[in-house]
């Protein structure tokens, strides 16, 4: 761990979300003086050859639902190696946190449970935490009434399971309002209409959920032995507040002698990109903290 030198934040994103998504938040860390690098996972992002019946208008619905997954195959392994060698290319430079939200929470845990040495902090902005393996196969013991899982069945492309892969069309939603009040309402709320067209536009159309295996289950001995922030979201409507607290008391069960530190804000689910200037003094703030 590093004593010294201000920290390097590296973001991960959730389900369908890309680097592009973090880039209100590091204009914000920049003001505070803090560097940070935006992940793209892999078969995420500018990158990513992702189907162009997604972006053309009007948008051919049997093109799109038979198109290839730059997804398909893609392994948690993959995303941890990724990542990995983002924080080996960036260790030099500084002290690293490691931060990711909703479903790149998961990655989160699989790197901080392979190099806890490389890291300083890790942080679960409203994201996945796992911390039994009954989490993987099981019903959680929590009312989740989050209300994404609805608007998601809404812009859900048929067929394409046979590769692996979920794929969301989120762009749909410009073109019928009442989906798109639904998204808005479950994701972001708190955002403009105009910011959230601007999410919409940035997100990626598949997700591989294959990612979610016993890989991603935090280990008491390595993932236990970094310090680790949960930042509440009250506003949350993806996951819920009562579903957050259910992750982060299983998680002080596994390492009651370093518990989350819980920070709380009055945000959306993706509150960093409508409302950024909370979510970096919050940031700031912690590292700030943790260095006196």
């Amino acid at each position: 761990m590093h004593t010294s030198a201000r920290p390097t934040f590296v973001l991960v994103p959730g389900g369908s979300s890309n680097a592009r998504a973090w880039g209100p938040l590091q204009n914000e860390l920049a003001l505070h003086g803090h560097r940070s690098y935006a992940v793209d996972l892999p078969g995420h992002g500018d990158r990513a050859n992702h189907p162009a019946a997604y972006y053309q208008q009007p948008q051919d619905l049997a093109a799109l639902a038979a198109a290839p997954s730059p997804m398909r195959g893609i392994t948690l392994q993959d995303n941890v190696r990724h990542v990995l060698d983002v924080l080996h290319r960036l260790a030099p430079s500084g002290p690293l946190v490691l931060a990711g939200n909703s479903f790149g929470g998961l990655t989160v845990t699989a790197v901080a449970n392979a190099v806890p040495e490389l890291l300083d902090r890790v942080v679960y902005l409203s994201a996945v935490c796992l911390s039994d393996p009954a989490m993987v196969t099981e019903k959680w013991d929590v009312l989740d009434d989050n209300v994404l899982d609805a608007a998601a069945a809404r812009i859900t492309v048929p067929d394409t399971a046979n590769q692996g892969v979920v794929r969301l069309n989120w762009r749909a939603a410009h073109a019928d309002p009442v989906l798109f009040a639904q998204l808005k309402t479950a994701v972001m709320a708190d955002s403009t209409d105009h910011q959230f067209r601007m999410l919409l536009d940035s997100m990626d159309p598949d997700e591989n959920y294959a990612v979610l295996e016993e890989g991603t289950v935090a280990r008491a001995a390595r993932w236990g032995a970094v310090p680790h922030t949960f930042v509440r979201l009250t506003e949350d409507l993806s996951i819920p507040p009562a579903v957050q607290d259910y992750m982060i008391r299983k998680a002080d069960e596994l390492t009651p002698e370093n518990p989350f530190e819980v920070r709380t804000l009055a945000a959306s689910h993706v509150g960093y990109f409508s409302r950024p200037h909370l979510f970096a003094a919050l940031l700031a703030d912690l590292v700030r903290a943790a260095s006196r």
